[in-house]
């Protein structure tokens, strides 16, 4: 299908009726022609199609499967109402114990190494074999990326070994874990470590220095005036 160059996709900016209707389980869908422009299924079915084939392969059919009940085992329905269960190491452990996981990677910020400690004794207590691997494995020197003195974090005349998140990639990749699992690795940092990290992963917590590790803090206060500087229009 052809797109229009002046149009992409924003689900963000949608009401989600098109994707996720609220009806019976056995009632029609709305048709797509009732969904905005913008949206990726009017705008790109055969990707939509490609995508939805990759489901019906073995190992991807039933890995979506179980992520999708593990998904359901997080939410109770009550007379309340739908509450939330499970907290995500919670749900980690349970997803890889359904997954038939054994052994256990944590590839973590060396700011966090109390955390990871705690992470790593929780999953032993839980059976599985945990690898963990800091952030400055190897001791790669900050001079090494191009990183001049006054860059530096603590002093110029400080020696500052970078963060080697390939490195810790490929150490998961050697050490054959099952699931790699990031704690708190830097922004960029982390994108290098999925880009090299040959076994499944997923994040159980994201760093954010000032927010206590919640970034979603600082996007709910932009509402208000503490980070409204967060929406003040760049140059």
């Amino acid at each position: 299908m052809t797109t229009d160059k002046n149009v992409s996709s924003r689900c963000a900016f949608c009401t989600g009726q098109g994707c996720y209707p609220l009806v019976g389980a056995n009632d029609p869908l709305p048709p797509l022609e009732k969904a905005p422009e913008f949206c990726p299924m009017r705008r790109l079915p055969d990707e939509i199609a490609a995508a939805e084939a990759v489901y019906q392969k073995k190992n991807t059919l039933e890995f979506a499967r179980l992520a999708s009940v593990q998904e359901a085992e997080c939410y109770e329905m009550t007379d309340e109402g739908l509450k939330t269960t499970l907290p995500r190491i919670e749900e980690t452990i349970r997803f890889a114990k359904k997954c038939g996981y054994t052994r256990l990677g944590i590839a973590f910020c060396i700011g966090l190494r109390d955390e990871a400690q705690q992470v790593a004794l929780i999953f032993k207590a839980k059976g599985f074999d945990v690898i963990s691997v800091c952030c400055k494995v190897g001791r790669i020197p900050k001079e090494s990326l191009g990183i001049s003195p006054q860059e530096k974090i603590v002093s110029p005349d400080v020696f500052e070994p970078a963060c080697n998140p390939i490195g810790q990639a490929y150490i998961m990749n050697a050490e054959k874990v099952d699931l790699a699992i990031q704690l708190g690795l830097c922004v960029g940092h982390d994108t290098l470590f999925m880009q090299h990290c040959k076994v499944p992963g997923t994040v159980l917590a994201v760093k954010d220095r000032v927010l206590g590790h919640n970034p979603l803090a600082a996007v709910y206060l932009s509402r208000g005036p503490y980070y409204s500087r967060l929406k003040t229009p760049s140059a």
